[in-house]
């Protein structure tokens, strides 16, 4: 018995074998697509044709659904990878093969790519829906290749796709049973990146300038380098004046509240001290409690006599003393002596004043 061989993928059967076999989760990918051999289906089985109703049972059970995309792919994006996708998941056990056009091809049927072919050709390696990419592929699929990769359904949208002289050149694909729609993105296609690019080109040239390249490598004259720098600088510029702005606004309104809180602060403060102060000054506040108290201390205190204060306790009277006479009024006691006359006068007075004082002894 002739041994299988061994290879990275590279036999469709051995690759969908574990799948049927255990149900645990898939291995992440860490290794690109294979590219395309002569034919990458080692499978010893015959080939039998398979109807979409066929393939979408499961059936057979000894090889997968060999499904062919065919494409540009240049500035490769999510249109490309959605409508694999959809090629990938058309049956349930599908091997997705992706032919990719060479240059030569494409710039004689389609136009310029933006990527090189080798570039192309590695995009579609890294997608997660491609098993095999099949480099330099035709540009019209005939019979003979289809029988020499054992393909069973191709896969495209179902837009006629006019070109080579043709209306659709999946016509004979479409007519033979073997063609599988896919729906197209909308809002994203090669064509329309481009358009952006070449109706913004100012924009763009300006941004590849500002991160270093030079305007030869840009094709770009010497005369619109120059405006293209300038109107950098300017650009940055209002940046910046954008910048001070924001920062001036920010600073603006942390000014203002912070000035209202000063100020609702400021009346807390206000209240509080005219509260205070009415307590203290007003009609019945505190300081005209002190100052009545104090008035009327000291008013009684200029009331009562000098000598004998109200609250002093009375003098007991010896029994061996008589009691002293009555005192004269209180205006003799103010008033002055006239002066004498005489020294007669002068000497009588004074003798009066001796022998009255003899008496009070």
């Amino acid at each position: 018995m002739a041994k299988q061989r061994r290879g990275r993928g590279h036999s469709c059967c051995a690759a969908v074998a574990p799948l049927r076999c255990r149900r645990g989760p898939l291995k992440t990918l860490t290794k690109p697509a294979i590219f395309a051999r002569e034919t990458s289906c080692d499978c010893r089985a015959p080939h039998e044709k398979l109807s979409i109703t066929q393939a979408r049972r499961g059936t057979p059970v000894d090889r997968p659904v060999r499904v062919y995309a065919d494409g540009i792919f240049d500035l490769f994006h999510s249109g490309h990878a959605r409508a694999l996708m959809q090629a990938k998941n058309l049956f349930p056990n599908t091997y997705l093969i992706v032919g990719v056009c060479s240059d030569e091809l494409t710039h004689k049927y389609k136009g310029f790519t933006v990527m090189t072919e080798i570039e192309r050709y590695e995009a579609l390696r890294h997608c997660r829906y491609v098993d095999e990419v099949l480099r330099d592929a035709p540009w019209t699929l005939t019979p003979d290749f289809l029988e020499k990769h054992k393909i069973d359904f191709v896969a495209h949208d179902d837009i006629p796709y006019s070109s080579a002289g043709s209306e659709d050149v999946y016509k004979h694909i479409k007519e033979a049973g073997m063609f599988v729609p896919t729906q197209r993105t909308e809002g994203i296609s090669t064509s329309e990146l481009i358009t952006r690019i070449v109706r913004d080109y100012d924009v763009y040239a300006r941004r590849n300038l500002q991160r270093g390249y030079t305007a030869k490598e840009l094709n770009v004259s010497y005369i619109n380098e120059k405006k293209y720098r300038l109107q950098n600088q300017v650009d940055r510029m209002k940046e910046k004046v954008r910048t001070v702005e924001e920062k001036s606004k920010h600073f603006v309104y942390r000014v203002e509240e912070k000035s209202h809180d000063l100020i609702q602060k400021w009346e807390e403060k206000s209240r509080e001290f005219i509260g205070n102060f009415l307590e203290l000054f007003g009609p019945d506040g505190t300081w005209k409690q002190v100052f009545q108290e104090r008035s009327g201390r000291m008013l009684s205190y200029a009331m009562s006599p000098r000598g004998s204060p109200c609250n002093s306790p009375p003098r007991e009277l010896s029994p061996l003393r008589s009691p002293s006479p009555p005192s004269p009024p209180a205006r003799w006691h103010n008033a002055r002596p006239s002066p004498p006359t005489s020294p007669k006068g002068a000497s009588a007075s004074m003798s009066s004043m001796s022998e009255g004082d003899e008496d009070e002894k």
